[in-house]
This record gives structure tokens, C-alpha cells and sequence, in this order.
């Protein structure tokens, strides 16, 4: 039974793969970047990480190439910023 689960799990994460930084550059998104040490935080964009790491690259993984300008921690956190609904109220 184990490996038909594990076949099964490999397939779906084919199916799921990471946006990659090409694709941020395509939808005119940038990376959101957040220090998991000292929550410092900043947006980079995504042309100049497409030049730097190539556009195939996936997002969740730029955070392991950063490094913390605010405490120099490489434990960095990466997604893509998109854009906010705005203030989300409560409906009660």
C-alpha cells in the first residue's frame, strides 16, 4: 500500500510544480521577501531576480539565495506579491 500512496503522491506533485520567476515577470508580479529571524521584510522585482536566477526558476526558492539586510539571516522566505484586495472586513 505504501507504494501505490508514494506513486500516487509523485505524480501529484508533478502536476503541482512552484511558479516560476518568469512567470511573475509575464503577470507583472514581484517577489515578496520575508526575514523568518527578524520579520524584516521588502518586495524585489521580479525582472531583476529573472536576470539574475533565469525565468525558470521557482519563486520558493530565491528566498535560499538571500540574505537578510536587516540582520544578515539566510533563512528567507519568498512568495509572489500579489496585488491586495484592500481591507478585508468582517461579515457577521
Amino acid at each position: 500500500m505504501a507504494a501505490l500512496k508514494r506513486r500516487w503522491q509523485n505524480a501529484r506533485e508533478q502536476q503541482i510544480s512552484a511558479i516560476t520567476m518568469g512567470e511573475l515577470v509575464t503577470h507583472q508580479v514581484d517577489v515578496f521577501c520575508w526575514c523568518n529571524r527578524c520579520s524584516h521584510h521588502a518586495v524585489l522585482l521580479a525582472r531583476v531576480l529573472v536576470a539574475q536566477f533565469g525565468p525558470g526558476f521557482p519563486v520558493p526558492e530565491v528566498g535560499a539565495r538571500l540574505r537578510c539586510s536587516g540582520c544578515g539571516a539566510k533563512d528567507i522566505a519568498t512568495r509572489p506579491n500579489w496585488p491586495s484586495h484592500g481591507l478585508v472586513t468582517r461579515h457577521g
